[in-house]
């Protein structure tokens, strides 16, 4: 790391989480002095006058520049989202147990003026009234939560940056201003087209004028400087910036600015997050050959562009409801940078670009970005090698996706193989292809499965609200046999599976008719072509998966009541009953409790008779998901269908804080199973057990992300003999398992339990959480307990 990568590096990471009101008041007076216009259009001057307005800085040092609030690290407010949350919490920010934030107190008033604009205007308070009643009652249990989707944009997408790179903004200009003819709109359909094709001029040329505003900057601050490197350093900054403002950049460092600026200003359009940068190392290689072939740059000035980079994407920042907050701790915005995979004619993919992106990475030691390697049958084992190290680095990058069943899975979607062969992860783990996706390719509605299965056990009751949303079939203590649990579980889920699709379509609708996202469309094929926003169906595919949460427990809570209950008659129905209500308690309790632990198989230990009970109740959910489409169907795009997702962020600690005592042992209100990981503590028999109950799952219906953590000590992975055995068991779980995705916590429990009572010595220590990283001590102690219960595996 070179001295200024490390005083920049230093210097976000010192940085405090303030709130910047900068946008929350450009767009408050644009939409109040343009109510008469439409959404588009008000959108579209809101991103402008921000553009245009808000404060510009460039940091001593920085290469690549663009900021985006007042201060480094300060997030952006969003009221258009929702409003009921900041006057509700806005006392409460720097008192989190975790992602705390700060405002100052003369800000909090205005802040408050600015969110009286907003009430009853949000796509929160129309999002909610859209649900109907018994929808809102459902969300309001917690059952199936969509708090992020109400809050925020959409985003989870990936635009279409190989081909902003090849035409520049102007060539946008150019095909936006073709469609904007002269003649009468005589239909509904060409009316909203000229909307969104103004509104889409307006928004592109305030992109330009906003890089242009760098470029004047740092011509101004050149000629102040007194230090010639640093003098030469802005002068090249400003004709850079002077250039993409409009043209197609020429060489790799204009390129790369460029892909930031985009990153940048989407990112300050809507208030989404996983806002993915798709395969960096194929849509940059031919500016960096082009670049080291004619010796116009050398390997160290790149890794030291793409360090400033990774500097600048923590830069981003994101303040969430403290509910929203839970599922997403440590403030990650999942800005998921891809490299390996195979080319359109499935050859290795992998080049020395890629190579130095897994390098700057790795030194860097940040959250961001969020680094997946594309995993194929014919990657290198020196490539490999190279990501073991990286992940030895003990932060929790790179992640792998496989290639080998995400490409044939999308071309049964009817992705085209040239477009299969170019997906990326977007946010945590979760795919599809850039420039090409609509939103939300996962993250939509969260859905509780154990508060489901409990449901089940309870004659369709609600143990915690108490409700009966679905008429059950009866208790478990009316049950005769396994069957009639199943028959249970399957008519609640296929309930509420339909209720959380209503719920996104709920949410669609609103972010649709209230905060389209004109700059992400135009980045998106088809959009322009189309005349539609994504939300409208611009976008060329459309596949959606919501999140489902409670993996594990759910199938070591069927093995249980099927092995003890039913079949040793060893606990009966009534006890089981009783002691989940009394969440354990008393001796006979933990009696019952230890032999629900012990006595019954656990997903995760490659055991069939728990695994394909997880399976097989699994597919009543995904079997369910399969009969609908989303808000876009028949308006564009290919598919418009959903399929599952385990994906679930942080989610498992906050389902799991709603949650009673379940049939598996656990108790009330700690966490539930992480992703599609097994419970903490459970998968006893080692990884490639793991591995081999992994595979067993209907991977081929979950493209949202099959998510799996595992957690090594740093002196299991030290030695090169154990990298190797690490490549070969990646090897086998892709190759031969089929297995979707696997990725590595590098640390032991004595470091966590130590950066827990001593977090000032701890500051730098990141872990992998879900399908992201976080700095350890900014998360919530429950977080943090989470992760240090997790089995440490052996290879």
């Amino acid at each position: 790391m070179t001295a200024r990568i490390r005083t920049l590096r230093e210097r976000v990471l010192s940085a405090r989480s303030m709130i910047c009101l900068e946008r929350a008041r450009y767009y408050t007076e644009v939409y109040r002095a343009n109510e008469d216009k439409q959404v588009a259009i008000k959108r579209a001057l809101a991103i402008s006058e921000t553009l245009k307005g808000m404060s510009i800085f460039i940091e001593p040092g920085d290469l690549i520049v663009g900021n985006q609030a007042s201060k480094l690290r300060a997030a952006p407010t969003f009221p258009e989202y929702a409003v009921e949350w900041i006057v509700k919490e806005i006392d409460e920010f720097d008192k989190r147990p975790g992602d705390k934030f700060f405002i100052e107190e003369t800000e909090k008033r205005e802040l408050l003026e600015l969110c009286s604009y907003w009430q009853g205007k949000t796509t929160l308070s129309r999002g909610r009234y859209l649900m109907g009643e018994t929808l809102r009652e459902i969300h309001k249990t917690a059952i199936i939560k969509a708090e992020g989707n109400l809050t925020s944009g959409d985003a989870h997408i990936a635009i279409n940056m190989g081909r902003v790179l090849k035409i520049g903004l102007d060539g946008y200009l150019g095909e936006i201003r073709k469609h904007l003819h002269g003649d009468f709109d005589t239909s509904l359909e060409q009316i909203k087209q000229r909307q969104f094709y103004e509104a889409a001029d307006i928004a592109v040329s305030a992109v330009s004028a906003f890089i242009l505003r760098f470029s004047h900057l740092a011509q101004g601050l050149s000629i102040a400087e007194v230090d010639g490197r640093r003098k030469n350093e802005l002068v090249q900054i400003a004709d850079n910036c002077e250039r993409i403002a409009h043209k197609p950049p020429k060489t790799f460092y204009q390129a790369l600015q460029l892909s930031y600026f985009l990153q940048l200003v989407l990112q300050i359009e809507s208030n989404g997050h996983s806002l993915s940068l798709g395969r960096l190392d194929q849509y940059l290689y031919p500016f960096y050959q082009r670049d080291r072939e004619n010796g116009g740059i050398s390997e160290e000035f790149v890794i030291e562009l793409l360090e400033n980079t990774w500097v600048k994407l923590l830069s981003i920042n994101k303040i969430r409801p403290w509910a929203h907050t839970r599922y997403s701790a440590g403030g990650p915005l999942y800005q998921n940078v891809t490299i390996g995979g195979t080319d359109s004619d499935g050859n290795d993919a992998v080049n020395p670009l890629s190579y130095l992106i897994l390098q700057s990475v790795g030194k860097m030691k940040l959250t961001q970005p969020n680094l997946s390697v594309r995993y194929h049958k014919n990657i290198s084992e020196d490539f490999l090698l190279q990501c073991v190290k990286v992940i030895e680095e003990g932060f929790g990058m790179p992640a792998f996706n496989n290639d080998e069943i995400v490409v044939p899975e999308f071309k049964k979607l009817g992705v085209s193989p040239e477009d299969a062969h170019n997906y990326s992860a977007i946010g945590c783990i979760e795919v599809a292809v850039p420039g090409k996706w609509g939103y939300r390719c996962t993250g939509k509605h969260f859905i509780n499965f154990m508060r489901v299965f409990l449901a089940a056990l309870n004659n369709g009751v609600d143990p915690v609200s108490g409700k009966q949303f679905c008429e059950g079939t009866g208790n478990l203590t009316d049950f005769d046999n396994y069957r009639d649990v199943l028959r249970a579980w399957e008519k609640q889920i296929r309930y509420y599976a339909k209720a959380g699709i209503a719920i996104d379509a709920a949410v669609d609708v609103v972010l649709e008719e209230n905060a389209p996202d004109i700059l992400c469309s135009v980045f998106v094929d088809d959009c322009l072509q189309r005349g539609k926003t994504i939300h409208e169906g611009g976008a060329v595919y459309d596949f959606v998966s919501g999140l489902q949460v409670g993996i594990a427990n759910l199938g070591n809570s069927l093995a249980a009541i099927k092995k003890l209950v039913f079949e040793e008659k060893s606990i009966s129905a009534e006890e089981l009953m009783q002691h989940l209500e009394s969440n354990f308690d008393g001796s006979d309790g933990e009696k019952i409790r230890q032999k629900l632990i012990n006595a019954a198989p656990k997903y995760g230990n490659d055991e069939e008779y728990v695994d394909l009970l997880l399976r097989d109740a699994y597919l009543y959910y995904l079997d369910e998901i399969e009969k609908y489409r989303t808000t876009r169907h028949n308006r564009g795009p290919i598919g418009c269908k959903y399929y599952g997702g385990t994906s679930s962020i942080s989610a498992n600690v906050p389902s799991g804080a709603v949650v009673p005592a379940t049939p598996d042992g656990r108790k009330a209100w700690v966490p539930l199973a992480e992703g599609s990981s097994p419970s903490s503590g459970t998968d006893v028999t080692g990884p490639t057990a793991v591995f081999n109950s992994i595979a067993k799952l209907p991977t081929d219906k979950i493209l949202g992300g099959v998510l799996l953590n595992q957690k090594l000590t740093p002196d299991i992975i030290r030695p090169i003999e154990n990298k190797q055995k690490l490549i070969a068991l990646l090897r086998g779980f892709f190759n031969d398992l089929k297995g979707w995705h696997v990725q590595y916590n590098i640390v032991d429990r004595e470091t966590l339990l130590k950066a827990q009572s001593e977090p000032e010595n701890y500051r730098d220590l990141v872990v992998r959480v879900a399908g992201y990283s976080a700095f350890f001590t900014t998360l919530s102690p429950d977080t943090q307990n989470d992760i240090i219960a997790r089995t440490e595996q052996q290879l």
